[in-house]
């Protein structure tokens, strides 16, 4: 048998046990309280946390966070399961929690369902513990969805900054680039890598690096200005760009954040629409001088026409030995001369009345050449160069003649010794595109009339005044300033447009854009004017309010062989047409008249004279009588001041229209 302990040894034994109990109930102690620390962290953690059973994904337990975060109690809590509250699929939450509990991946960013069906993004931080012999996952919780959002916003910020239009530069206060985008990479040619090593002095090489300081400094204290500027390409192009410069600190550095778009197409757009502008004032202010002109050349008119008629007279009386006759005839020349520029005058203004015919525009030019070779002189070439299926147009003979003599005759002068004229004809249709470019242009199909030159040219200064009236670079007492000026408004008056094209040294190239005509019918015979014409013994009704004009028509009527009845009002008119015994066969009146027009008048007179002819006389065109100037079928006008043989031709084609056509 074993010996009895003794005393000592019992005694020794109970000491031992005794501290013993004592260190079981001391770690016993410390456990309850770290466990009541525990708990108390877990309960009262700011942060939401749950405890899962990984086999089950049930939530075991959850703090006080967690309830206000998903919105449940904490009974309700534990009645679910993770599954119920991540939106992944099941089979992506298990293998997620094995990870965890493997502690292969401790960091996870779930999105969470709450009570009231919202969605937050949040990141899960999970440790695998042993709870009472079990494994359980301790995960803490945070809500990231303003973080989210603030990321999806940088990246999408990000995004548009990289696939914007507009080149976007981040600068720092030392002009280095820091951040480009895309467009700018594009724009300039050079890859981020490139740019992020240069300056600002490398891209823009008009910026005056010298004042950057006071640049930056300008920019901190207004935060924001626009300017423009250029930018140098890696390939040495150059392009105008508009900046808008932001002031921007973030992290406490300052940074311009630049944006640079290319303003190329503004720039010329811009070039374009002054160009539009200037063409608009031009016509403005051409509208302007016309009606000027047209109301000086109406009164002007009428002086000649009795200085005219007076001196013709005068000469048919007078021997043509004697020294009177040479004196008239200088008189003439004056007047004559005076007359010219007044009829160019209202050719400019749109105020002279024309009587319109269908015309084939190649045989018209045709018949003229023998006449602009002459005028152009020996040393002069004269190419003609027709088009093909020109079509018709509408207009007076005597205006294309006129056209074409006053621009052979600056192309003459243009001309130092030898060099060729070219005269082109050609076929055009405009749309609404090629319009656009050009004020006062409108779409259809036109008649092209060319004259070209190998001149000296025209510089864009004296092409920005070269169809006004009085305008001339040729020397004293070499030209008017009224050919190109006249030009313009035949043109203009018949519907057309006009354009120059011309450099110094390198000839002039004027274009007339005549508007195509439906039908050739309508064409007529023209009356030669220059033959004499048979005199008469019809009685006319003279009707002018001028006493000067009155008087002198009249005696040139009377010398042609007719009877005339002066009256110089309306209402005198019509008393001696109803006081007339027998056939008056012609109206001749003036247009404007105090009392009544000429139109009125005519229409008056009418009723009493059924088979009544009627021809208008003016200074300038009156509306009563024409459109624009353009005659209305029918409708005879003779233009003042008028010669002796004019106004035979005239009256007698009114008198005998049956076998003469119109001609104004």
């Amino acid at each position: 048998m074993p010996d009895k302990p003794s005393y000592e040894e019992l005694e020794q034994r109970v000491r031992e046990l005794e501290k013993s109990n004592f260190e079981i109930k001391r770690v016993e102690e410390a456990l309850r309280e770290s466990e009541a620390l525990f708990r108390n962290l877990f309960e009262h953690h700011a942060a939401v946390q749950l405890i899962i059973d990984p086999d089950s994904g049930n939530i075991i337990d959850a703090n006080d966070a967690a309830v206000e975060f998903y919105g449940w109690t904490l009974e309700q809590l534990q009645q679910r399961r993770i599954q119920d509250i991540n939106t992944l699929s099941p089979e992506e939450i298990n293998q997620e929690m094995k990870k965890a509990r493997t502690n292969k991946r401790i960091h996870f960013e779930f999105r969470h369902r709450r009570a009231d069906r919202s969605i937050r993004d949040v990141e899960v931080f999970s440790s695998n513990i042993e709870a009472k012999g079990k494994d359980r996952l301790h995960s803490v919780i945070h809500d990231i969805t303003v973080r989210k959002q603030a990321e999806e916003a940088l990246r999408f910020t990000q995004f548009a900054i990289d696939h914007m239009s507009d080149a976007a530069f981040w600068m720092t206060s030392d002009a280095r680039l820091f951040y480009v985008n895309q467009a700018a990479c594009r724009a300039l040619g050079y890859s981020s890598d490139e740019l992020v090593l240069m300056t600002v002095a490398d891209i823009d090489p008009e910026f005056p690096m010298e004042i950057w300081s006071d640049y930056w400094n300008e920019l901190r204290e207004k935060r924001h200005f626009v300017f423009q500027t250029i930018h140098r390409a890696k390939d040495g192009r150059v392009y105008p760009v508009e900046i808008q410069a932001n002031f921007v600190e973030f992290d406490g550095r300052e940074y311009n954040c630049a944006f640079a778009r290319d303003i190329t197409e503004r720039k010329r757009v811009d070039e374009e629409r002054e160009k539009l502008q200037a063409q608009l004032n031009q016509a403005q202010k051409m509208e302007s001088v016309g009606r000027l002109a047209g109301g000086v050349a109406h009164d002007f008119n009428n002086m000649l026409g009795a200085i005219l008629g007076y001196t013709e007279l005068g000469m048919i009386e007078v021997s043509p030995t004697d020294p009177i006759h040479g004196t008239l005839k200088d008189i003439q020349k004056a007047a004559l001369r005076s007359a010219d520029l007044t009829r160019q005058l209202l050719a400019f203004a749109r105020k002279q009345t024309v009587a319109p015919k269908v015309l084939d525009l190649n045989e018209t030019l045709k018949g003229m050449l023998k006449m602009l070779r002459r005028l152009i002189g020996e040393d002069i070439g004269l190419a003609w160069l027709p088009g093909k299926d020109l079509g018709w147009i509408r207009m007076d003979p005597s205006q294309i003649e006129q056209l074409l003599v006053n621009l052979c005759v600056n192309a003459r002068d243009a001309i130092h010794d030898t060099g060729k004229i070219t005269v082109e004809t050609g076929a055009v249709t405009f749309d609404e595109t090629d319009c656009a470019a050009h004020v006062g242009f409108t779409p259809g199909k036109y008649v092209l009339l060319t004259v070209s030159d190998d001149g000296c040219g025209i510089d864009a200064e004296t092409l920005s005044h070269l169809f006004e009236p009085f305008f001339t670079t040729k020397e004293v007492g070499k030209g008017t300033g009224l050919g190109l000026a006249t030009v313009y408004g035949m043109v203009k008056q018949n519907n057309g447009f006009i354009d120059v094209y011309s450099k110094p040294g390198q000839g002039t190239t004027f274009k007339i854009y005549l508007p195509r005509h439906a039908t050739e019918s309508g064409r007529t015979a023209l009356m030669d004017a220059s033959q004499p014409a048979a005199r008469g013994h019809e009685t006319i009704l003279l009707v002018e309010d001028e006493p000067m004009i009155l008087d002198i028509t009249t005696k040139m009527l009377e010398r042609q062989g007719y009877t005339v009845q002066a009256a110089a009002t309306p209402g005198e008119a019509i008393r001696l047409a109803r006081e007339h015994v027998g056939e008056i066969h012609l109206l001749m009146t003036d247009v404007v008249m105090p009392e009544m027009n000429g139109r009125d008048l005519a229409k008056n007179l009418l009723s009493l004279y059924p088979n009544l002819k009627r021809l208008f006389m003016s200074g300038y065109t009156a509306d009563v009588i024409a459109h624009h100037g353009v005659l209305d079928e029918g409708v005879q006008f003779i233009q003042k001041p008028f010669s002796v043989q004019t106004l035979a031709v005239k009256v007698r084609g009114v008198l005998d229209e049956a076998k003469w056509a119109n001609r104004g």
